[in-house]
């Protein structure tokens, strides 16, 4: 299998950037299948419908989320309607949206999902357990997990825990991107963050003054997005080829 992974899309900045080389990404990177970590596309973070219908027309087949996904309050229904977006697979079940989906590809089905952290993030169910019931359920599919953690710890512990078990772990949330992707000894491909899609003069996404003047103060300031100088931070992994690339554009 042949996967394109894009890291945590911010604001415009990243949107615009995505959509205007996503043509020239798929012709260097062929890919059976492109998932995008859309949550914090929004100005205001989260996503809404007509930001999520953008980037799947642009060709990005499945959209995950993680602790944002709810920030819009007009993607709720969206969410539990639309087959190819994702929020957290271990939040619970009484939340908008689902946590798998699943494509169709001429290499087989692809099942996509999202798991948040534990560590230092929103409660969520334990993403072992809930690692595990998606094996099982999905048994007969590529399983591609988005790991949405702030721990990079944890993304380790659950890549080695999947090894072998799925086809790719791949982690987000913490918009660096890391030096390690690589496939684990049981063949599943690695990385602990994907990193982001947006400004690369900011701090996370966000206007550096603003970031400076929080940490300095420790009083509550407003975070706006930085749109200067945008880039793509992206993973290509070949399953069948054993390999896998980071990808700043």
């Amino acid at each position: 299998m042949r996967v394109l992974f894009i890291g945590d899309i911010v604001g415009r900045a990243g949107a615009d950037r995505l959509k205007s080389n996503m043509k020239k990404l798929v012709s260097d990177y062929p890919s059976d299948i492109v998932v995008a970590n859309g949550e914090n596309i929004n100005p205001k973070n989260g996503i809404t419908p007509s930001e999520a219908e953008a980037l799947h027309f642009a060709g990005v087949d499945v959209i995950t989320l993680g602790n944002h996904a709810f920030r819009q309050q007009s993607v709720y229904a969206f969410l539990d309607d639309c087959p190819y977006i994702v929020r957290p697979a271990n939040y619970p079940s009484q939340s908008p949206g689902k946590g798998v989906a699943t494509v169709d590809t001429p290499k087989g089905t692809v099942a996509v999902a999202s798991l948040a952290g534990q560590v230092n993030l929103d409660p969520a169910d334990n993403a072992f357990y809930a690692a595990d019931r998606i094996v099982n359920e999905y048994k007969d599919a590529f399983i591609i997990i988005d790991f949405h953690a702030e721990a990079t710890s944890e993304k380790k512990a659950l890549g080695y825990y999947l090894d072998g078990r799925v086809g790719c772990v791949f982690g987000t949330h913490t918009h660096v991107q890391t030096a390690d992707e690589r496939f684990l000894p049981e063949g599943t491909a690695y990385i602990t963050d994907v990193g982001m899609t947006g400004s690369s003069e900011s701090v996370l996404g966000a206007k550096k003054d603003q970031a400076i003047a929080r940490f300095m103060t420790r009083a509550f300031v407003p975070l706006e997005q930085e749109e200067s100088s945008p880039e793509i931070n992206a993973v290509y992994a070949d399953t069948e080829k054993k390999q896998i690339v980071r990808i700043k554009l």
